[in-house]
C-alpha cells in the first residue's frame, strides 16, 4: 500500500475496508477501456455485482461498444463511486485497474441476480456474457487527504476455507428476506445510518454482508471474519444486537 497524499489523521480511516466497502455495494460503475477504433480511451456505465473474493463482475452484450473494445484488448479499469449531495470530489471513490477474462455466469446466476434483479429478463440471452475484472490493484479516494494506492493483494477477501459459507450463501439470502427482513432495516438504519425503507438482504462473504434498496446498495462488515453459513448466523444474530442497543 503507498501513500500518494498523507491522509486524514483519524484513527476511523482504513483504506483497506473504505475500498472494500465501495466494490461489495458498488450496483453501477464507470468502465474505462480503449477503443477497437482508434485506441481512444472510451468510458461507458456498467451493472456490477463483486465475485466472491469482491473483484468485479460485469453482464456485457455482445453488441456493446466496451464488449467490442474488451476482445481487441482486455485490459480495463473500473470506477465505483460513493455519489452524494454537494461537492463530488468529497465523495469516496476507488479506481479498480486490471484485465478482464469471461467467466462461467451460470455458476455465479444466484450471486448476480440477488444484487442486479432486474437484468433476470435478459440472463440467459445468448449474447449476454460474463466479464470479470482480474484486479492488479486499486486507486482510493476517500475523501480530500485520503489518496492511497492499494495492492489487489491487500485488498482482496480470501476466500480459502468460506466453500461452504457461497455454498450456502443463496440460501442465507433467502432466509434473510423472508424472515429477518426488520433484522436487515435495523442493520441499515441503526449500523449504517441509511433512510428508513424495505431492505433487502443481498448476499455475504467471509467479511459481511450486503443489503439493499432500490437499487442501491450498503456493504456492513462482520465482528469477525465467517466461514460458514452457522458463523454468518452468529455475527448476523450479534449485529442485530448491537443495532438494538
Amino acid at each position: 500500500m503507498t501513500e500518494v497524499e498523507a491522509p486524514v489523521a483519524t484513527s476511523e480511516f482504513d483504506p483497506v475496508v473504505s475500498a472494500r466497502g465501495l466494490l461489495r455495494s458498488a450496483r453501477r460503475a464507470s468502465l474505462a477501456t480503449r477503443d477497437s477504433d482508434g485506441g481512444r480511451p472510451y468510458v461507458s456505465l456498467v451493472g456490477v455485482a463483486s465475485d466472491e473474493d469482491g473483484a468485479p463482475l460485469m453482464l456485457v452484450s455482445n453488441l456493446a461498444r466496451h464488449t467490442r473494445n474488451l476482445s481487441a484488448s482486455p485490459e480495463a479499469s473500473v470506477l465505483a463511486a460513493d455519489i452524494g449531495a454537494g461537492d463530488p470530489l468529497a465523495h469516496p471513490r476507488v479506481t479498480l485497474f486490471g484485465r478482464t477474462v469471461e467467466v462461467d455466469k451460470e455458476a455465479r446466476r444466484a450471486r448476480w441476480l440477488a444484487r442486479q434483479p432486474d437484468s433476470a429478463m435478459y440472463f440467459d440471452f445468448g449474447d449476454f456474457r460474463m466479464q470479470r475484472l482480474e484486479p492488479e490493484g486499486a486507486h482510493l479516494v476517500a475523501g480530500f487527504g485520503r489518496i492511497v494506492d492499494l495492492d489487489w493483494a491487500e485488498l482482496r477477501t480470501e476466500t480459502g476455507g468460506a466453500e461452504k459459507l457461497f455454498e450456502a450463501e443463496a440460501g442465507i439470502v433467502e432466509h434473510m428476506n423472508e424472515d429477518h427482513a426488520d433484522a436487515t432495516r435495523l442493520y441499515a438504519t441503526k449500523l449504517l445510518g441509511a433512510e428508513d425503507g424495505d431492505w433487502r438482504f443481498e448476499g455475504c462473504d467471509p467479511l459481511g454482508c450486503e443489503i439493499g434498496l432500490a437499487g442501491r446498495a450498503l456493504y456492513l462488515p462482520f465482528p469477525e471474519p465467517v466461514t460458514n453459513a452457522g458463523e454468518v448466523r452468529k455475527a448476523l444474530v450479534a449485529l442485530v444486537a448491537k443495532a438494538r442497543g
